[in-house]
């Protein structure tokens, strides 16, 4: 998701020639995501982008161990699902498996974009495989949640998961959407109590929230569920909206 969030305009770190560049380079260049993945994600993405630079890492390497990771930790929230829900493995565990591993996958794809900007490493084709491997991890997230809920809950409406897997891609649809000459923000302010409110679409924030769910309260899963259905699907109108009256007026 590289951020879940338009790019930061922030200035490129400079190095002094032949000098290997630092975590506050790579954090120089972040692509933001929000006041956790600014904060958190980013800033553990530049200590990954710092690792990789040292053995001569691709950022294609990190991109794609983010998609392993993420769907590896998805998996096992999938297969832990049922036996979880019967009080026949504990939940704890699983969650702290899922809290922790979407974390670090997610730091590895904020790692990824760092390394390219720094070293001059971007391309299309890199870019595409960002996306690509974003998408398929999402994919598994996702999955993994609406398991949860179900076996949790087995009267979990199909409608709901369903309207859930398709409003969670308006996250990265619309943050894919937010570059070149065709990016807007319907919101652009960054004070304080406006980025606290953009949490909720904030990706680090969000899989933090569903990794501590999924370890002290996995049942509550059908209401993060809910809740984020609803965030998104209001968040993919107004954007509709937006876009409608931005169009109309040019």
């Amino acid at each position: 998701m590289a951020g879940g969030a338009p790019p930061s305009g922030g200035p490129h770190a400079t190095t002094a020639p032949g000098a290997a560049p630092t975590a506050a380079d790579y954090y120089a260049v972040n692509r933001g995501g929000g006041l956790f993945s600014e904060a958190i994600s980013q800033r553990i993405g530049a200590r990954i982008a710092v690792f990789a630079h040292k053995r001569r890492l691709a950022p294609t390497v990190l991109t794609v161990a983010n998609l392993g990771l993420s769907c590896l930790v998805s998996f096992v929230v999938v297969a832990a699902a049922g036996p979880v829900a019967e009080d026949h493995v504990w939940a704890w565990p699983v969650g702290l498996l899922a809290l922790v591993g979407w974390q670090f996958a997610y730091a590895l794809d904020c790692a990824d974009g760092q390394l390219a900007r720094v070293t001059g490493q971007t391309s299309p084709a890199g870019g595409r495989v960002d996306v690509l491997c974003d998408v398929a991890a999402q994919v598994a997230l996702v999955a993994a949640l609406a398991a949860t809920a179900e076996a949790q809950v087995p009267a979990t409406p199909a409608w709901l998961l369903a309207a859930f897997a398709g409003t969670w891609m308006v996250n990265l649809v619309t943050s894919v959407m937010q570059t070149g000459s065709q990016a807007a923000s319907m919101v652009t302010s960054r004070s304080l109590p406006v980025r606290l409110v953009k949490l909720v679409r904030d990706y680090g924030a969000v899989i933090a929230l569903a990794g501590v769910v999924l370890t002290v309260a996995p049942q509550a899963s059908i209401w993060v569920i809910g809740a984020f259905t609803l965030v998104n699907g209001a968040f993919l109108a107004a954007s509709i909206a937006f876009s409608g009256r931005e169009s109309l007026r040019g």
